[in-house]
């Protein structure tokens, strides 16, 4: 599969999951720390790999609506919000893996064309196509 690709982003990471990572231009810079709930430390004013995950799949998959709504569907939603969930857990098979719930809060369109949205957004998403049989992802529509 031959990708054009349009841009790259640059970050590095030291220190794993209790180190910090940051962009190649320092707009985003974090602090990480393992969650207690996953036997770490849980420094206060650190954030985790799966948050950033959360944080840049929300945003992403609401510019994927975005685009199907004004490009594919010819719709207008007056409002579109995503939240995103990823949870980390352990395989059965050994190893660890994510879950991811979408959750797509949308106003001005019925609950069908909402329904239908969110659908073909799903894929069209850089990031629902990265995880795409790899990730568990479940998606949820709410007209609001």
């Amino acid at each position: 599969m031959a990708l054009n690709i349009l841009y790259t982003a640059h970050a590095k990471a030291t220190g794993g999951r209790n180190g910090h990572t940051q962009t190649e231009d320092g707009q985003v810079s974090h602090d990480l720390s393992v969650p207690k709930a996953m036997g770490g430390p849980g420094k206060p004013n650190t954030t985790t790999p799966e948050d950033l995950f959360a944080a840049g799949y929300a945003a992403c998959f609401g510019s994927a609506c975005d685009f199907v709504a004004k490009s594919m569907l010819k719709l207008n939603p007056s409002n579109i919000e995503i939240h995103c969930d990823v949870g980390i857990g352990t395989r059965e098979e050994g190893g660890f893996g994510l879950k991811v719930d979408l959750t797509a809060r949308i106003s001005g369109l019925s609950q069908a064309d909402a329904e239908k949205l969110v659908a073909q957004a799903h894929q069209v998403c850089p990031y629902s196509n990265a995880t795409r049989n790899n990730v568990e992802v479940t998606l949820k529509t709410e007209v609001v």
